[in-house]
């Protein structure tokens, strides 16, 4: 199923199922029940480059596009993996590639592409402020050559296996500004100095093993030359990894499209009911088609949105409906897999259910189906703004 009919890629899409055949389903299995950080399979993207995919070669990168970062990420989900871990990092790292002085980039990213520093934390979402992130209340007070911060973050994962972070925050009060995205700056927090001198993060615990916590800022000190860009513009840098980030996210939710659409497949073959296979009912047949015709569908707009992304083109629109229908075609996957297998869908073995619990996530995260509808009717189709 997954030897498919998109060929760009192909050569490192076999490399990476090379990679995940080292890591079978008991192994995501295992992860998933210990409610643990997959150490070993980010050991093994990290030394196979994988991860430093869009680093440039002059920093000890790959010097990838994001249309191969996208193949990365969709041929993890398609062989059973999760990629939560590693998708982060990849998006996080394109707000210090692009928006970074050379200096930061020289300071940070080699050490990112050989692993001996995890930027795996993205420190935006807020309890009172969700997606409307120009509302966000931690604040960034310079004094001198350090900024002091004070706030509160939520749902920022891997926060515990991260040695960087990329946080957002106020340096100009909002009632200060002449537009709501004036006056936030993008930072590079280190963690390992700041936990316990001003970072605290506490864990949450979620229906799917995502690593996600909740940070606080006490008086915590960022050194000034850890702004990334021009003060109060960062708002700006945040969107750009954002489409990064929907469209990686996509792409997982095309591979895990297509782990779902192959098990059901396979198992409408196998299971036999009244002397012949279930899958000569089209009752079974068609949730399964429909699903493939979707994911396919969808697919072509990940890549898309992969391609105008890595010619530096507005994506804004592909990215976002890219993420809509891959989330949904990957949710309707599931349920057509869940289905076929009736009742052993439900048992741990069979990998389904966590499978399940891990796509679901996507219409959610990182941004709601509703969202992203309410962007396409607004900045595509020109509608008034909902409120």
């Amino acid at each position: 199923m997954y030897a498919d009919d998109i060929s760009y890629g192909s050569e490192i899409r076999d490399a990476v199922l090379s990679l995940c055949e080292r890591f079978p389903d008991t192994y995501w299995r295992e992860v998933d029940r210990e409610r643990r950080y997959p150490t070993e399979f980010v050991r093994a993207m990290t030394e196979a480059g994988y991860l430093a995919a869009l680093i440039p070669e002059e920093y000890g990168g790959s010097g990838l596009g994001l249309r191969d970062a996208v193949t990365i990420l969709e041929t993890v989900h398609a062989s059973g993996g999760n990629g939560g871990a590693c998708h982060a990092q990849m998006y996080v790292m394109g707000i210090i590639l692009r928006h970074g002085s050379e200096e930061q980039k020289k300071r940070w990213l080699p050490k990112i592409a050989d692993g001996s520093l995890r930027l795996q934390a993205f420190g935006v979402t807020e309890p009172t402020a969700g997606t409307d992130t120009t509302s966000i209340k931690t604040i960034a007070v310079r004094k001198g050559d350090t900024y002091i911060v004070n706030g509160q973050k939520i749902w920022t994962s891997r926060a515990e296996h991260s040695d960087l972070m990329i946080l957002l925050a106020r340096t100009t009060p909002k009632e200060e500004v002449k537009k709501r995205s004036d006056g936030l700056s993008i930072f590079v927090v280190d963690m390992k100095k700041a936990l316990g001198n001003g970072l605290t993060i506490h864990p949450i615990r979620t229906m799917m093993n995502h690593a996600t916590t909740e940070v606080f800022f006490d008086n915590m000190e960022i050194p000034a030359d850890h702004l990334i860009g021009e003060e109060g513009k960062g708002f700006r840098y945040v969107l750009d990894g954002m489409n990064a980030e929907r469209l990686l996210i996509a792409s997982e939710c095309i591979g895990d499209a297509l782990w779902f659409i192959g098990r059901a497949a396979k198992y409408s073959g196998e299971r036999i009911v009244f002397n012949r296979p279930i899958g000569q009912n089209q009752g079974v047949q068609f949730p399964i088609a429909r699903s493939y015709a979707e994911m396919s569908a969808a697919r072509l707009m990940v890549y898309r949105g992969a391609e105008l992304y890595d010619h530096h083109e507005p994506c804004g629109k592909e990215a976002n409906i890219a993420k809509l229908l891959a989330s949904e075609s990957a949710w309707q996957a599931a349920e057509a897999c869940l289905q076929t297998h009736g009742g052993f869908g439900f048992a741990e073995e069979y990998d389904i259910e966590r499978k399940f619990r891990e796509t679901r996530l996507y219409q959610v995260a990182p941004i709601s189906t509703n969202l992203i509808l309410a962007y396409v009717a607004e900045h595509v189709l020109g509608m008034p703004r909902s409120y």
